[in-house]
Protein backbone atom coordinates (compact mmCIF):
# COMPACT_ATOMS: atom_id res chain seq x y z
CA UNK A 1 0.00 0.00 0.00
CA UNK A 2 1.74 3.19 -0.98
CA UNK A 3 1.11 6.64 0.62
CA UNK A 4 -0.96 7.83 -1.74
CA UNK A 5 -3.15 4.46 -1.24
CA UNK A 6 -3.43 5.44 2.23
CA UNK A 7 -4.07 9.43 1.58
CA UNK A 8 -7.24 7.85 -0.29
CA UNK A 9 -8.44 5.37 2.28
CA UNK A 10 -8.45 8.41 4.90
CA UNK A 11 -10.02 10.54 2.48
CA UNK A 12 -13.34 7.96 1.90
CA UNK A 13 -12.61 7.07 5.64
CA UNK A 14 -13.61 11.20 6.50
CA UNK A 15 -16.31 11.21 3.58
CA UNK A 16 -17.83 8.32 5.20
CA UNK A 17 -17.92 9.39 8.89
CA UNK A 18 -17.36 13.33 7.96
CA UNK A 19 -21.38 13.55 6.51
CA UNK A 20 -22.54 12.65 10.05
CA UNK A 21 -20.28 14.74 12.04
CA UNK A 22 -21.02 17.67 9.89
CA UNK A 23 -24.52 16.91 10.32
CA UNK A 24 -24.20 17.76 14.29
CA UNK A 25 -23.38 20.74 16.21
CA UNK A 26 -20.70 22.39 15.17
CA UNK A 27 -19.82 23.67 19.04
CA UNK A 28 -17.46 21.53 20.89
CA UNK A 29 -19.42 19.79 23.52
CA UNK A 30 -17.57 18.76 27.16
CA UNK A 31 -16.09 15.53 26.46
CA UNK A 32 -17.49 13.24 29.91
CA UNK A 33 -16.34 9.41 30.16
CA UNK A 34 -20.20 8.55 29.26
CA UNK A 35 -19.90 10.92 26.19
CA UNK A 36 -16.36 9.22 25.32
CA UNK A 37 -17.84 5.81 25.59
CA UNK A 38 -21.07 6.41 23.83
CA UNK A 39 -18.37 7.95 20.60
CA UNK A 40 -16.70 5.07 21.01
CA UNK A 41 -19.93 2.52 20.73
CA UNK A 42 -20.95 4.91 17.65
CA UNK A 43 -17.59 4.77 15.91
CA UNK A 44 -17.26 0.93 16.42
CA UNK A 45 -20.99 0.26 15.13
CA UNK A 46 -20.55 2.23 11.84
CA UNK A 47 -17.40 0.19 11.36
CA UNK A 48 -14.79 2.86 12.38
CA UNK A 49 -12.37 -0.20 13.40
CA UNK A 50 -12.61 -1.98 10.03
CA UNK A 51 -12.63 1.36 7.88
CA UNK A 52 -9.21 1.69 9.70
CA UNK A 53 -7.58 -1.31 10.24
CA UNK A 54 -5.47 -0.95 6.96
CA UNK A 55 -3.77 2.44 8.14
CA UNK A 56 -0.61 1.07 10.27
CA UNK A 57 0.01 -1.86 8.19
CA UNK A 58 0.13 0.57 5.23
CA UNK A 59 2.37 3.19 7.03
CA UNK A 60 4.75 0.43 7.87
CA UNK A 61 4.73 -1.16 4.76
CA UNK A 62 4.94 2.15 2.88
CA UNK A 63 7.80 2.49 4.99
CA UNK A 64 9.27 -0.67 4.04
CA UNK A 65 9.03 0.13 0.63
CA UNK A 66 10.73 3.45 0.35
CA UNK A 67 13.89 1.39 1.97
CA UNK A 68 13.50 -1.32 -0.94
CA UNK A 69 14.52 0.53 -4.28
CA UNK A 70 17.44 1.31 -2.85
CA UNK A 71 18.43 -2.12 -0.85
CA UNK A 72 16.65 -4.62 -3.02
CA UNK A 73 19.07 -7.09 -1.37
CA UNK A 74 17.45 -6.33 1.52
CA UNK A 75 14.28 -7.26 0.91
CA UNK A 76 14.24 -10.12 3.44
CA UNK A 77 15.51 -8.51 6.34
CA UNK A 78 13.12 -5.45 5.44
CA UNK A 79 10.43 -8.10 4.98
CA UNK A 80 11.04 -9.54 9.25
CA UNK A 81 11.37 -6.16 9.91
CA UNK A 82 7.90 -5.00 8.84
CA UNK A 83 6.50 -8.14 10.47
CA UNK A 84 7.94 -7.34 13.75
CA UNK A 85 6.40 -3.96 13.57
CA UNK A 86 3.20 -4.73 12.41
CA UNK A 87 2.89 -6.93 15.45
CA UNK A 88 4.46 -4.02 17.96
CA UNK A 89 2.09 -1.21 16.63
CA UNK A 90 -1.16 -2.92 16.19
CA UNK A 91 -2.10 -2.15 19.75
CA UNK A 92 -1.72 1.31 18.35
CA UNK A 93 -5.10 1.23 16.59
CA UNK A 94 -6.97 1.48 19.80
CA UNK A 95 -5.20 5.11 19.41
CA UNK A 96 -7.28 5.68 15.89
CA UNK A 97 -10.50 4.89 17.76
CA UNK A 98 -10.22 7.29 20.56
CA UNK A 99 -8.92 10.31 18.12
CA UNK A 100 -12.24 9.57 16.33
CA UNK A 101 -14.53 9.22 19.10
CA UNK A 102 -13.06 12.26 20.85
CA UNK A 103 -14.00 13.76 17.37
CA UNK A 104 -17.35 12.66 17.80
CA UNK A 105 -18.15 13.99 21.20
CA UNK A 106 -16.48 17.68 20.42
CA UNK A 107 -19.62 17.55 18.11
CA UNK A 108 -22.51 15.74 20.03
CA UNK A 109 -23.55 15.93 23.87
CA UNK A 110 -23.55 12.71 25.76
CA UNK A 111 -27.33 12.32 24.96
CA UNK A 112 -26.88 12.90 21.19
CA UNK A 113 -24.55 10.25 21.07
CA UNK A 114 -26.70 8.08 23.13
CA UNK A 115 -29.84 8.69 21.04
CA UNK A 116 -27.65 8.18 18.06
CA UNK A 117 -26.19 4.58 18.69
CA UNK A 118 -29.78 3.92 20.02
CA UNK A 119 -30.81 4.68 16.42
CA UNK A 120 -28.42 2.51 15.11
CA UNK A 121 -29.74 -0.51 17.01
CA UNK A 122 -33.18 0.01 15.86
CA UNK A 123 -33.42 -2.22 12.74
CA UNK A 124 -33.44 1.14 10.16
CA UNK A 125 -29.83 1.80 12.21
CA UNK A 126 -29.04 -1.45 11.20
CA UNK A 127 -30.00 -1.57 7.90
CA UNK A 128 -28.57 2.50 7.35
CA UNK A 129 -25.39 0.94 8.84
CA UNK A 130 -25.08 -2.43 6.16
CA UNK A 131 -26.76 -0.10 3.16
CA UNK A 132 -24.55 3.32 3.87
CA UNK A 133 -20.97 2.38 2.66
CA UNK A 134 -22.54 0.39 -0.43
CA UNK A 135 -24.44 3.79 -0.99
CA UNK A 136 -21.59 5.93 -0.56
CA UNK A 137 -19.69 3.93 -2.67
CA UNK A 138 -22.28 3.83 -5.31
CA UNK A 139 -22.36 7.77 -4.82
CA UNK A 140 -18.38 8.05 -5.54
CA UNK A 141 -18.43 6.01 -8.25
CA UNK A 142 -21.35 7.95 -10.03
CA UNK A 143 -19.97 11.61 -9.15
CA UNK A 144 -16.70 10.05 -10.69
CA UNK A 145 -18.42 9.32 -13.43
CA UNK A 146 -20.21 12.33 -13.96
CA UNK A 147 -17.08 14.58 -13.70
CA UNK A 148 -15.69 12.46 -16.50
CA UNK A 149 -18.46 13.04 -18.76
CA UNK A 150 -18.68 16.69 -17.49
CA UNK A 151 -14.98 17.28 -18.22
CA UNK A 152 -15.95 16.27 -21.75
CA UNK A 153 -18.44 18.77 -22.13
CA UNK A 154 -16.34 21.73 -20.62
CA UNK A 155 -12.88 20.39 -22.91
CA UNK A 156 -15.24 20.41 -26.18
CA UNK A 157 -16.44 23.88 -24.89
CA UNK A 158 -12.88 25.26 -25.09
CA UNK A 159 -12.36 24.24 -28.54
CA UNK A 160 -15.33 25.24 -29.60
CA UNK A 161 -14.62 28.65 -28.05
CA UNK A 162 -10.97 28.54 -28.90
CA UNK A 163 -12.10 28.11 -32.23
CA UNK A 164 -14.06 30.61 -32.83
CA UNK A 165 -11.13 33.13 -31.32
CA UNK A 166 -9.31 32.09 -34.14
CA UNK A 167 -7.13 28.89 -32.37
CA UNK A 168 -7.07 25.44 -32.70
CA UNK A 169 -6.72 23.15 -29.84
Amino acid sequence: MTFRSINRLALIAALAFGWFVLAGAARAQAQSPAALAAAKELVSLKGGGAMFDPLIPGVIESAKNQFLPTNPNLAGPLTEVANQLHKEYAPRRAEIIDMVAKIYAQHFTEAELKDIVAFYKTPAGKKMLAQEPIAIKQSLDAAQEWANEFSDTVLQRFRTEMQRKGYKL
